[in-house]
């Protein structure tokens, strides 16, 4: 069965395992909402759990609600150089960062112009870098309730928490902090590298 997701910013690795295992349809015509993935990760550094987020530019009150494939990316301040910078920093160190580095420094180079078409962009990448494959249907309009598809959308949802602990892997900072669950997938690449495929793959994804 098909499942439903929102394309996110280098997604969580329960988005991830979903994307990996499942035929993935975007979900195209939804509004924009604060506080969720589509415009922030979280990671780990030397200071434990870490979000980053991608400023965006906010519509006026009166032009009410706008399509999230509709937001543009506000390049008025240097997000992406900041961004990067704080990838190196964190996982310099870890096995596979110069390995994928190559791979994923473009995006932060790039002159994509929408949120939406930059973090399918994200998943791309990561897919390309895993050797993954994979074809993306759209919606083609909002529906609350989906038929003869699965709905993944709550995953997009930053405050609500997957209840499901993950299998530990090595983290940079684990003897720091533990293992922090269900990070961006680039802490799982960085990390694990071309094992990410099979951490993905036999993941439960009892939660949709």
């Amino acid at each position: 069965m098909s499942v439903v997701l929102h394309p996110t910013y280098f997604p969580s690795i329960a988005t991830f395992a979903v994307i990996a295992q499942k035929e993935i349809i975007w979900e195209v015509f939804d509004n924009f909402q604060k506080q969720t993935y589509r415009n922030r990760c979280y990671i780990c550094t030397d200071q434990g759990r870490h979000m980053m987020n991608i400023p965006i530019k906010h519509v006026g009150v009166n032009e009410g609600r706008q399509l999230y494939s509709d937001v543009v990316l506000d390049k008025s301040t240097p997000w992406q150089k900041q961004h990067w910078r704080t990838l190196e920093t964190a996982y310099r160190t870890s096995p596979y960062f110069e390995f994928y580095e190559d791979d994923i420094k473009p995006l932060y180079e790039n002159t994509e112009e929408h949120l939406f078409n930059f973090n399918v962009k994200t998943v791309e990448t990561i897919l390309d870098c895993l050797g993954i494959q994979k074809e993306f249907g759209t919606t083609l309009k909002y529906n609350a309730q989906l038929e003869h598809m699965a709905d993944g959308r709550f995953l997009v949802e930053a405050k609500k928490d997957i209840e499901i602990q993950y299998q530990e892997y090595e983290q940079v900072f684990g003897d720091r902090h533990g293992f922090i669950n269900n990070l961006s997938i680039l802490d799982l690449l960085f990390n694990e590298g071309p094992n990410t495929v099979d951490y993905l793959m036999n993941q439960s994804l009892k939660f949709l």
